[in-house]
């Protein structure tokens, strides 16, 4: 089994690409939803927001995300430490659900997956790239975000540059969602010609 890391910086349409994977047939773990979801399932995770931040993190025993994410993209040191409990979790949750695959490829998208040095553990990793100016107009449309919010989220992932340089496979995703399956269906017949 070979573990294959899709990263991109926000609005690159790193999501779209992994679910153009899965509809080909393959499993994806998107480490991201698994991530908000554990942060409303474990107790430790509870515990330190709780402690961190006030009960107020927690609403109807629901992670207040829009507060958390207005606390930890202002302060990098925050968004560290959350990182620092929540990672670990994330790794092991990936670990069980990897062990009930049976795929030649599994997948694992992450938004910091070179950041969290995750991709140490990937067998291969892909990052999907597009125009800066591109993907702010993207996030602005889906969000519903400033430019000033998109500019906040992107000073805290790393640079297209940094992630095309630690890849082993650029995606770009600057065309029309047609051009988008396209290129993924050629990543993914490049995969099975290099390991077949």
């Amino acid at each position: 089994m070979k573990i294959i890391g899709i990263t991109g910086g926000i609005g690159s349409g790193k999501t779209r690409v992994s679910k153009f994977i899965t509809e080909a047939g393959y499993p994806v773990y998107f480490a991201d939803d698994r991530a908000r979801e554990i942060m409303n399932e474990s107790e430790k995770i509870k515990a330190y927001l709780i402690k961190e931040y006030g009960k107020g993190i927690y609403i109807k025993n629901q992670l207040n995300r829009s507060l958390l994410a207005s606390i930890v993209f202002k302060k990098n040191k925050a968004l560290e430490n959350l990182n620092k409990i929540v990672h670990p979790e994330v790794f092991l949750d990936f670990e069980r659900w990897k062990t009930q695959q049976t795929q030649e490829f599994v997948f694992k998208e992450a938004a910091i997956l070179f950041e969290s040095g995750s991709y140490r553990f990937s067998d291969f990793n892909v990052t999907v790239e597009a125009d800066e100016e591109l993907r702010i107009e993207r996030v602005m449309r889906r969000n519903h975000f400033t430019r000033a919010q998109v500019l906040e989220r992107m000073a805290n992932q790393w640079s297209s540059q940094q992630r095309q340089e630690k890849a082993d496979y650029i995606l770009w995703n600057n065309g029309s969602l047609v051009d988008l399956e396209k290129v993924t269906g050629e990543f993914l017949l490049f995969l099975s010609k290099k390991w077949n």
